[in-house]
């Protein structure tokens, strides 16, 4: 998983002319995931994309896992679809996600990342609603598909 990270994370800082810059300038996927439903009032619901060189890719690897926030437990699916990393969150009890989180994982793997990219594509082409996340490394875009309703359960 080590080696597939890093080839990973070369090819995507060749496609964003990266090069050298550093990643400690931005923040953590995973603090803009917490801080966004923290600036939501932790909903029921939530799904977005954010732009790869706006974020650290701490979470690679994970396609459906449990995250806690402030005591609510959210089972977030997780793809990347360049340019973006996609997210849904739905508030839920904790589960074992392992064998759910291994399948995903295996299906983007073995369908080379195609689909994925075809999505984020076309999110690129659909994208209607920004938001802001603050982060302790300064703000971060993120991106709706459509408006979301505060409140909704789905």
């Amino acid at each position: 998983m080590r080696a597939l990270r890093r080839l990973h994370e070369a090819a995507v800082g060749l496609l964003l002319w990266r090069g050298g810059s550093s990643s400690l300038s931005r923040p953590a996927a995973s603090e803009v995931l917490s801080q966004h439903l923290r600036q939501r009032g932790l909903p029921y619901w939530t799904s977005y994309c954010v732009k790869y060189s706006a974020v650290r890719n701490d979470q690679f690897g994970l396609s459906h896992f449990n995250w806690r926030v402030n005591g609510a437990n959210y089972h977030i699916l997780r793809t990347g679809c360049f340019p973006f990393i996609k997210y849904h969150c739905s508030r839920a009890a904790p589960q074992d996600l392992a064998l759910q989180n291994a399948a995903f994982t295996a299906l983007k793997v073995l369908n080379a990342g195609i689909p994925t990219l075809l999505y984020g594509i076309g999110s690129w082409f659909f994208v209607s609603v920004t938001e802001t996340v603050h982060t302790s490394h300064g703000p971060v875009t993120i991106y709706f598909l459509n408006k979301e309703d505060e409140g909704a359960m789905y």
